[in-house]
């Protein structure tokens, strides 16, 4: 058996040219079958396993760094391409005005994203030796990377290795401890480990250890899931509202009554126990319920005992011109306007358009239909909710960013008012889901999450689904609201962990370079 694996492992290291260069893909591209809806996680460490011995390759060539960093791209580019997919759907909500632009997003979305595994790679090639020292010096590397791909630009951190093990939510439980970006370089490092099992001859001891090391963290998941019991706040009832109205079709000006009318049927519904929070997703409202009177005597009503949650635009209109922000509302009992929540991390293209004049001169336009950008507010908020807990708000993509989800003062839990019709009609939303699921064990709080086609959830504070609407569907979810756990280790000490492993990581390269 393992010399048929050194046997595979000499093929992969002897491709050169174009030959490794799509090998590369193809592992990238298999790596990314580990993230949702497959989570086919054994396939994400196969994938990183592979990427090793095709750096052994480009260790052995003229310009290694060179090659390393094709390398590092391709497989980067095969990842984002295929785990990411979903993203020429937002150019189809208008086709008219962006359909044009699919085939340079196919394109450049992955490549530009797949430039953090090429510097991964070339960085990783400087320290390359044979032996076990170069499995963490690729660890390190790629998971400074994956951080850097999570800040810089305003980062984007879909699909972090973290997330090849949404098939096990007790894995998934490190992150309550190391958060995403731990729990993204401990699989790296077990992926990379088991290319040692193609190696001549083959050196089984560390993907061992390693093996033996995600055991004990499956079974830390098992017994911390088994002590953490849902337990509900007293006399909290959410109601999340699902109203599944296609994008291209929510501000229609005839759909528009409709559309408003969906809302409060759905609302309105009859249910055992009345709800006392309701919840609609991100820019539900067809109308600038600034200037909507009728709206808001609607509200007014609804509200009669109880809260309203929602997502609107909203416009500000001072000596600096014009604003228009992504907003959350918090209306209290009789309509009483309570909370306002402005988003602070907006969406590159699609709500702002980075270096506008010039990318406006060439007829790039960003993809929410809004003349000129949103305006962005000034951080995380908590925000007080009569009845209940204080609450976190968190629009759309927001939820995606670890450690940076909570303001002050802690809140109890968490509200991502989101519209994932932008995702596609598959992958996008479940990615999305999970990355709330994580963010609530990561923080120890509860999720509550509506979306406009789905999914919406009520997630507990260990990443538990409690209520959910599917993709596509009209509804409700009513739930009780779930308890917030103590502060865990990774709402205390954010991305310290990280860096500790980091520098445990670096030891060991050290220590077996110099065996």
């Amino acid at each position: 058996m393992t010399s048929a694996l050194s046997r595979i492992g000499d093929m992969v290291r002897g491709l050169s040219g174009w030959r490794a260069f799509l090998a590369a893909i193809a592992a990238g591209a298999a790596s990314a079958l580990g993230f949702a809806p497959f989570n086919l996680f054994p396939l994400m460490l196969l994938g990183f396993a592979a990427l090793v011995p095709l750096l052994d390759g480009a260790a052995q060539h003229a310009r290694p760094n060179r090659r390393a960093a094709l390398i590092g791209w391709a497989f980067g580019f095969g990842q984002f391409a295929t785990g990411m997919h979903w993203i020429f759907y937002p150019f189809l909500v208008d086709p008219v005005e962006h359909a044009w632009q699919i085939p340079f997003a196919a394109l450049f979305f992955p490549g530009g994203l797949a430039l953090f595994p090429s510097a991964a790679s070339a960085a990783a090639m400087y320290f390359w030796k044979p032996g076990v020292s170069r499995v963490f010096v690729l660890t390190i590397s790629y998971a400074v990377a994956e951080w850097l791909r999570g800040h810089v630009l305003t980062g984007l951190p879909w699909d972090l290795p973290a997330y090849g093990w949404g098939a096990s939510l007790a894995i998934l439980q490190t992150a309550a401890l190391a958060g995403a970006y731990g729990l993204s370089l401990l699989t790296v490092l077990f992926g990379c480990a088991l290319s040692e099992m193609f190696a001549r001859p083959a050196r089984p001891l560390l993907p061992a250890v390693m093996a033996a090391l995600f055991v004990a963290v499956w079974l830390g998941g098992v017994i911390r899931l088994q002590t953490s019991p849902t337990v509900f706040v007293d006399n909290v009832h959410v109601r999340l509202v699902q109203p599944n109205v296609p994008q291209e079709l929510k501000f229609v000006r005839a759909l528009v009554p409709k559309n408003w009318a969906t809302l409060m049927d759905l609302s309105e519904r009859p249910a055992p126990v009345r709800p006392n929070i309701i919840i609609w997703p991100e820019a539900a409202p067809p109308v600038l319920l600034q200037r909507a009177l009728d709206a808001l005597d609607q509200i007014t009503i609804l509200t009669n005992r109880r809260v309203l949650i929602t997502g609107n635009q909203r416009l500000v209109v001072d000596a600096g011109g014009r604003h228009v922000f992504n907003s959350l509302y918090v209306f209290a009992n009789g309509g009483q306007l309570l909370d306002v929540y402005d988003k602070f991390h907006l969406v590159p293209f699609g709500e702002y358009l980075p270096l506008e004049p010039l990318l406006t001169a060439l007829g790039i336009k960003k993809l929410v239909g809004m003349p000129g950008s949103f305006s962005a507010g000034d951080g995380p908020h908590t925000v007080h909710i009569p009845g209940a807990p204080d609450a976190g708000p968190l629009i759309c993509y927001e939820i995606l960013f670890p450690g940076a989800v909570t303001g002050e003062p802690r809140p109890h839990w968490l509200v991502n008012v989101t519209d994932d019709s932008w995702f596609g009609p598959w992958a996008g939303p479940r990615q999305h889901l999970l990355t709330a699921r994580v963010r609530a064990i990561e923080e120890g709080l509860p999720v509550a999450r509506a979306a406009n086609t789905g999914i919406s959830a009520m997630i507990d504070p260990v990443g538990r689904v409690i209520a959910s609407l599917d993709l596509n569907q009209t509804g409700i979810a009513d739930a009780g609201l779930p308890q917030s756990l103590s502060p865990t280790p990774f709402s205390q000490i954010g991305d310290w962990g990280f860096a500790a492993m980091l520098a445990l990581c670096a030891a060991l390269s050290w220590l077996t370079s110099r065996r």
